[in-house]
């Protein structure tokens, strides 16, 4: 299990009820990150419990995304046998000073690369710089992999989805020196209205999470007025980061619905406007979901966080 996995779990103590399935979206929208593969909640769901909540309520669809060897390989799977999926696959960069330090580093980034050449991988992620969690000795692991990422992405013509904490400059001057992927997003935008500009002026996309519905991420709802509606992605996280008012409790894809909702408020547009033109967006950054399966599972793989 990925370190950056364990120290994300959330705390025993909060509600551990999953929240209650919102109204349905009239116009339906993606999860543009997610992973199933982490159970949660007093109930964990399995990953097909998930897409159905999800689909009951107008999402059409998710992003697995992958954080290490173990979870990359989980996504692109479930990607290939079930069409409500697509699949990112990267080594997070809280894990690259890892698998560098047991001399493992190309060979991960090796495995990322033929995983990311399967037909309904269409992302590269999560990768990028993370400074809260990962000291100086460690950064050093964290630049090479996200560079050989962005590459991977390149290489591949998939989009390339950051992680990005405490590292906004970093993160910035890596992708104008090294040349960004045509698609690349912002996982889970943490920045604010001067870093939305940025991404606006360099065409890379902003999906928001459920913190944006928090009650102190005024930084969040101002980079939201900012950045244009045609670079705009919604997302999850899940299971973490759950949208007010269920804040704490488990998340996942199904309530996608209460943050759109909240972000059409903010926004002063209609809810169904703006879910047509993020389900657009999120199709010419990935592609299309309604491919037919192309296998059968080979395993099964439920959960990761216990």
């Amino acid at each position: 299990m990925g370190e950056h996995i364990r120290n994300r779990h959330l705390s025993e103590d909060r509600d551990l009820e999953y929240p209650p399935i919102p109204e349905a979206l009239t116009v339906g929208v993606y999860d543009n990150h997610t992973h199933l593969e982490i159970a949660d909640g007093v109930n964990p769901m399995e990953y097909r419990e998930h897409l159905d909540r999800a689909s009951s309520v107008g999402v059409r669809g998710v992003v697995q995304v992958g954080g290490d060897l173990e979870t990359s390989r989980w996504s692109a799977e479930i990607a290939a046998h079930e069409p409500r999926v697509l699949a990112a696959v990267a080594i997070h960069p809280n894990e690259a000073p890892r698998y560098e330090a047991a001399g493992e580093l190309d060979a991960a980034l090796a495995e990322i690369d033929e995983l990311a050449a399967r037909p309904r991988v269409r992302a590269i992620g999560e990768t990028g710089l993370d400074f809260f969690r990962t000291d100086e000795s460690g950064r050093a692991s964290q630049h090479k992999s996200f560079e050989a990422h962005i590459e991977i992405a390149k290489k591949h013509n998939l989009a390339l989805q950051i992680h990005d904490r405490d590292a906004h400059d970093a993160v910035v001057e890596t992708l104008l020196r090294v040349g960004a992927p045509e698609r690349t997003v912002f996982h889970c935008f943490s920045g604010d209205a001067d870093l939305a500009r940025v991404a606006a002026d360099n065409g890379w996309y902003l999906s928001f999470s459920g913190t944006v519905t928090f009650k102190n991420a005024d930084n969040l709802r101002e980079a939201l007025e900012v950045i244009p509606r045609h670079l705009l992605l919604v997302e999850t996280d899940a299971p973490y980061l759950t949208p007010t008012p269920f804040r704490g409790r488990p998340n996942s894809p199904y309530l996608i619905p209460y943050t759109l909702r909240a972000m059409a408020k903010h926004l002063e547009t209609d809810v169904s406007m703006l879910a047509a033109q993020i389900s657009s967006t999120t199709e010419f950054v990935y592609g299309l979901w309604d491919a037919e399966p192309v296998t059968e599972p080979v395993f099964s793989y439920d959960r990761i966080v216990d």
